[in-house]
């Protein structure tokens, strides 16, 4: 990764590249830290940490810290990536999008409509952020004015991280959502920190914990680089032809799948997915302990199994979308046709495609089992012990979007040097 960096280093147009992602994450994280008016951001997260079993200790991982200070992006790209969602979702639903969908001009519409579902969503979340600081008391003033200014505020850093990931897409390396998620997550790498350093100062049982973190960390860390490096090679062969006196084709080559062809945007989507409850319930007070509401907002805790299963079915359930929307067997099949392919044993045409369908259903169901395990198996442990690890709960998750997001901006930069170095051979 070093290496492949350094590399790309050396070719300007992809150093313009980086240094402009650098650049976007620079200006994310400075909005992180502006202050929005008639809150008391150190109250917050005096509060916050104070309570590190809530679902919100998560989403102010997320935010890289910017939920627990109440600053500007405080509702980080959540708004954006459930935008996205219920787009593709809708696109797969009704034809006359999956239509525009497959249209320059309709995606840029697919595109503008995004936008305003993320600006409304925006507004909604925004509300409820208020609603839950004023139940806890942290704001200055609880004036309709005051209230104005804030949604306003929240509602706006929302359209601007739209747009500085959006950016990232058109003139940076990487995607924007995962760029910026991954900038967050490392930015509050501190506080996991500083609680294994907590672990290490509290005894011979602390010391354990600590030592059994980081080493299951660096576990995990070497089994997602091994699945994520990992492929089934269906061999293609090629049929020869005449042209002229000369004869061409006959080769044997192979049709590389990825065993986590979808990366890490299953575990982005069903965590934007599931914490849908908790964010709904920032914008009502809360509940007494014993009714019925406390009940279902417990329900959908992550500290309860429900929260668990859920999540792993969601992870499951994304990635073969994100498989559906992103890879077609029959385009696949056509393209082997036309030229001259053929997988051995396999009949061209529809054949081919049902037999990639199938392979492909296979490989998808091995790489979701596998994200889902390395996402939910903390919380399982969190829930077993019966202990409160706050942020090191939802480790995995993070560790794998991390991961994923070096090794997806890796191989793109990979990419982006071998057409580079085709360009120059071919000029």
């Amino acid at each position: 990764m070093l290496q492949t960096l350094r590399n790309a280093w050396k070719i300007g147009d992809l150093r313009k590249k980086i240094l402009w992602t650098l650049f976007i994450i620079l200006l994310y994280r400075f909005g992180a830290t502006i202050p929005v008016p008639f809150v008391s951001g150190d109250t917050l997260n005096l509060i916050m940490s104070q309570d590190q079993g809530s679902i919100f200790q998560y989403l102010n991982i997320l935010s890289g810290e910017a939920f627990s200070k109440a600053t500007l992006f405080a509702l980080g790209i959540q708004p954006y990536i459930t935008s996205s969602i219920v787009m593709q979702l809708l696109t797969v639903a009704i034809p006359a999008l999956e239509k525009m969908q497959k249209q320059e001009d309709g995606k840029k519409k697919i595109t503008q409509i995004t936008r305003y579902v993320t600006v409304g969503l925006g507004l909604i979340m925004a509300y409820g952020y208020y609603m839950y600081m004023r139940s806890n008391k942290v704001l200055i003033d609880e004036s309709l004015f005051a209230a104005i200014v804030m949604i306003a505020c929240y509602s706006a850093g929302t359209a601007l991280i739209m747009w500085l990931g959006e950016k990232i897409n058109e003139s940076g390396i990487g995607n924007g959502i995962s760029i910026i998620l991954f900038a967050n997550i490392v930015s509050s790498g501190v506080t996991m920190a500083t609680v294994i350093l907590n672990y290490l100062t509290s005894g011979i049982s602390g010391i354990i914990i600590a030592v059994v973190i980081v080493v299951v960390a660096l576990a995990i860390v070497t089994f997602v680089v091994f699945i994520t490096n990992s492929e089934r090679r269906l061999p293609v062969q090629y049929a020869k032809k005449v042209v002229g006196r000369k004869m061409y084709g006959g080769q044997s080559t192979n049709l590389p799948i990825k065993l986590n062809m979808s990366g890490v945007m299953p575990i982005i989507f069903a965590n934007s997915i599931v914490s849908i409850p908790s964010t709904i319930a920032l914008m009502f007070p809360t509940p007494a302990e014993g009714s019925f509401w406390y009940n279902l907002q417990h329900f959908f805790s992550f500290q309860s199994w429900f929260y668990a299963a859920l999540f792993f079915v969601l992870i499951i359930a994304f990635a073969y979308f994100y498989i559906a929307i992103s890879f077609n067997p029959v385009e696949v099949s056509n393209n082997l046709k036309k030229n001259g392919g053929f997988i051995p044993g396999i009949r061209p045409g529809k054949p081919t495609s049902d037999y990639i369908t199938k392979v492909l259903g296979r490989i998808t169901l091995i790489g979701a089992l596998f994200l889902g395990f390395v996402a939910v198996f903390p919380l399982v442990v969190n829930m077993a012990s019966g202990s409160r690890l706050g942020s090191i709960a939802f480790g995995g998750s993070s560790l794998l979007i991390v991961i994923g997001v070096v090794l997806e901006t890796s191989r793109e930069l990979e990419a982006q040097m071998t057409m580079r170095h085709y360009k120059g051979f071919l000029e």
